[in-house]
């Protein structure tokens, strides 16, 4: 058992770092001074945690207990993760709304105030330059976290449009919140542990909501969200108060919340079906073809406007040339660029994110397969260190998400 737990750490940090080298180029650190640390680092050292390099940060992979224990850990009671290596900023002006939308797929402006989504920005070709979460504070007010790997192109992606945009009268601004760090608490105890911080009624705060609200004495922008298919909340604290948030929370639990590194993050996501940008999408894989076609606003399928609209409509009325599955394999399991293969033996695809799944006690993967290929109980091949091996095509996600949504 202790061998599998190895190879499961191992094949977590070669996909962390892989997604990583894709989405932020190769960059050599003459050593760890170089690298960025969030407000937590010092937390993290004394708690345990094994620090490595991420998207030009130290970030901690895992602390005392196993990857696996932590994943657990986190379904069956919660999770403290540090995600502070994330960019979260705010766009502001009354023509905010307009602006978004010229670069994303959501409809921004049918959503409702104190409400987000999950959406994708595009390139003029159609693919995905990051994933992000957005959410409309105001009609003039937008909050969105960008990924870690993807801070530098994503914000000069933004600065060029909007340059474009004010330099013809448009009304939009921006602030970096470098000032704040981001917690996310996720699990079954994360609301009950939170509200023993909070006077607001959390109850009343359902998925993919947003409120600006106290929590333990700091003024935070609370979102009910996460990147693990369990019910939680990313909280941006003010970053000279986040050690003591984090302190606050892991007290309140009891000791049943636990600090939880990157590694147990990645496969809390893979067993939930969510993409890492840099293996699962990246710049040519559209939206439609990622399985994201839900995140395409019903109004934006009908009127267009964002950048690659036109391959992405055409992609709707068509169907995609490949697209996202999910996979179950016997054997080892699978890896990143592991080949995918019909019965015949002829390739069909390939494996983005693969892994031993802690909570199914099973091997789970994600890829790309041609079109046709990609229904539920499909069986395929997949190849591994030479061999090849029976898997089959599944349904997304691996494990049932827990979101908390009105009933």
């Amino acid at each position: 058992m202790r061998g599998g737990l190895w190879q499961l750490g191992q094949s977590i940090t070669r996909r962390l770092v892989q997604a990583d080298k894709k989405t932020i180029g190769r960059r050599c650190f003459a050593s760890e001074a170089d690298l960025k640390k969030t407000a937590l680092y010092d937390f993290h050292v004394a708690n345990g945690g094994k620090m490595v390099p991420f998207a030009g940060w130290s970030m901690p992979i895992q602390y005392k207990d196993s990857i696996m224990d932590s994943t657990v850990n986190c379904r069956e009671n919660g999770s403290l993760f540090d995600v502070s290596h994330m960019c979260g900023l705010s766009l502001k002006g009354k023509d905010t709304v307009p602006f978004l939308e010229k670069l994303v797929i959501a409809d921004v402006a049918g959503l409702d105030p104190g409400t987000g989504t999950l959406t994708v920005f595009t390139n003029e070709k159609g693919g995905a330059i990051d994933d992000s979460v957005i959410t409309k504070v105001t009609n003039e007010h937008i909050y969105l976290v960008v990924n870690a790997g993807c801070r530098d192109k994503d914000l000069a992606h933004i600065e060029e449009h909007m340059k474009s945009f004010t330099s013809k009268g448009g009304n939009v601004s921006w602030h970096i919140h470098d000032e704040r760090s981001l917690l996310a608490l996720q699990g079954p105890l994360a609301t009950p542990v939170l509200q023993h911080l909070t006077k607001d009624d959390l109850s009343k705060l359902y998925f993919g909501e947003f409120r600006i609200l106290d929590i333990n004495g700091a003024t935070c922008f609370l979102t009910r969200t996460g990147y693990t298919g369990e019910d939680g909340f990313e909280i941006s604290v003010p970053s000279e108060n986040a050690v003591d948030l984090a302190k606050a929370i892991l007290e309140k639990s009891e000791g049943k919340v636990r600090l939880t590194g990157l590694g147990a993050r990645d496969s809390l996501r893979l067993e939930a079906g969510l993409c890492l940008y840099g293996n699962d999408m990246e710049q040519h894989t559209t939206p439609v073809e990622a399985g994201l076609t839900w995140a395409i606003g019903k109004r934006r399928r009908a009127e267009g406007g964002f950048l690659g609209a036109d391959v992405i409509l055409k992609q709707l009325e068509e169907g995609p040339r490949v697209r996202r599955v999910g996979l179950f394999s016997s054997g080892p399991p699978a890896r990143s660029h592991s080949e995918i293969q019909n019965e015949k033996g002829d390739n069909i695809g390939e494996v983005t994110s693969g892994g031993f799944s802690p909570c199914l006690k099973k091997n789970i993967a994600m890829g790309y397969v041609k079109s046709g290929n990609h229904k539920a109980g499909t069986k395929v091949k997949i190849v591994v260190r030479g061999k090849s091996y029976d898997g089959a095509v599944t349904k997304m996600p691996f494990v049932p998400t827990k979101y908390y949504k009105p009933s």
